[in-house]
C-alpha cells in the first residue's frame, strides 16, 4: 500500500527537529509550514518520475481507446490527450479479425528523415491493405500545450486508433494524497524534502548536502529495483527484418 504524503510529513518533521536555544524545545512545526515542505516533496516526486519513465519499463502508463484517431486525408493525429508527455504505441483501436484495417503499423520516425520525407510523397494509403504509417511528434507537450503527432502517408479512410502513452505528473501533493512514485520511494522523497527546507536554515539559501547524498543513494537504489519489471523471458535484439513482418500473416 502506498504511504500516505502525511505520514511523509511527519517523518521529515522529525528529521528537521532543531533545539531552540532558549527553550531546549524544537522549532520544526514553526519554522517551516505544511504548504512549503509540501512543494518541496511535489518536486521531489516529480524529479523521480522523470527518472522512472526513463527506465522504460512502463511504470506510468494509459491507454486511451475513446479519443484518438487519423481522419481521412490529413497529416495529423486528432483527439490526443492533453496529459499525454511520451508516445508508447499507436495502433488500430480495433484488432479483432472482423477489422480489415488491424494490420496496419504505427512507427516512429524524425520528420527529416528520408522515409518520411518520402512517405509524404505517397498516395493516401487504403488502411484495409495494411502497411506502413511513420509518426513523428512534435511541439513540447505538458504542461505548455498538447503534443502534436504527424504522420505520413496519409490514409484514404478514417481510422480509429488505441495511444498508449506516458502521462505527465501534474500532481501536486496533499497531505491527504498518497506517495505517487513505486519503488519503496518513501526515504527518498523524505530525504529530498528535508535537503531543501534545509535550505531555508543556511546561509548560502542551498540544499543540505548530506541529505541530498542520502536522496541520491535512494533513488539510485529505487532505479535498480525498479528495472527489469519483467524477468520471465530473456531479453534479445530484434532482427533487421523483424520490422517487415506482421502479426498472424
Amino acid at each position: 500500500m502506498a504511504t500516505p504524503v502525511s505520514v511523509l510529513l511527519t517523518r521529515v518533521r522529525y528529521a528537521l527537529l532543531a533545539p531552540s536555544a532558549t527553550t531546549g524545545t524544537t522549532t520544526a512545526d514553526e519554522f517551516w509550514t505544511d504548504d512549503e515542505l509540501l512543494d518541496w516533496m511535489t518536486q521531489g516526486a516529480q524529479d523521480l518520475w522523470r527518472a522512472f519513465i526513463d527506465l522504460h519499463e512502463a511504470h506510468y502508463s494509459t491507454t486511451d481507446i475513446t479519443n484518438v484517431s487519423l481522419a481521412a486525408s490529413t497529416t495529423t493525429i486528432t483527439g490526443i490527450p492533453s496529459d499525454a508527455y511520451r508516445v508508447l504505441l499507436i495502433m488500430p483501436r480495433d484488432t479483432t479479425t472482423t477489422n480489415p484495417a488491424r494490420f496496419i503499423k504505427f512507427q516512429p520516425a524524425d520528420l527529416n528523415s528520408d522515409k518520411f520525407i518520402a512517405a509524404l510523397a505517397c498516395d493516401a494509403l487504403d488502411p484495409n491493405s495494411g502497411g506502413i504509417v511513420f509518426y513523428a511528434v512534435t511541439q513540447p507537450g505538458p504542461p505548455t500545450n498538447t503534443m502534436t503527432i504527424q504522420v505520413a502517408p496519409q490514409l484514404s479512410t478514417t481510422l480509429l486508433l488505441r495511444f498508449i502513452y506516458v502521462p505527465t505528473l501534474s500532481v501536486t501533493l496533499s497531505s491527504d494524497s498518497v506517495n505517487p512514485i513505486p519503488g519503496q520511494s518513501d526515504l527518498a522523497l523524505v530525504a529530498w524534502t528535508t535537503a531543501y527546507a534545509r535550505s531555508k536554515e543556511r546561509d548560502d539559501r542551498s540544499p543540505d548536502p548530506n541529505w541530498l547524498a542520502v536522496y541520491a543513494t535512494e533513488k539510485a537504489s529505487c532505479l535498480v529495483a525498479s528495472s527489469p519489471r519483467q524477468e520471465q523471458e530473456p531479453r534479445v535484439s530484434g532482427g533487421i527484418w523483424d520490422d517487415l513482418e506482421y502479426a498472424g500473416m
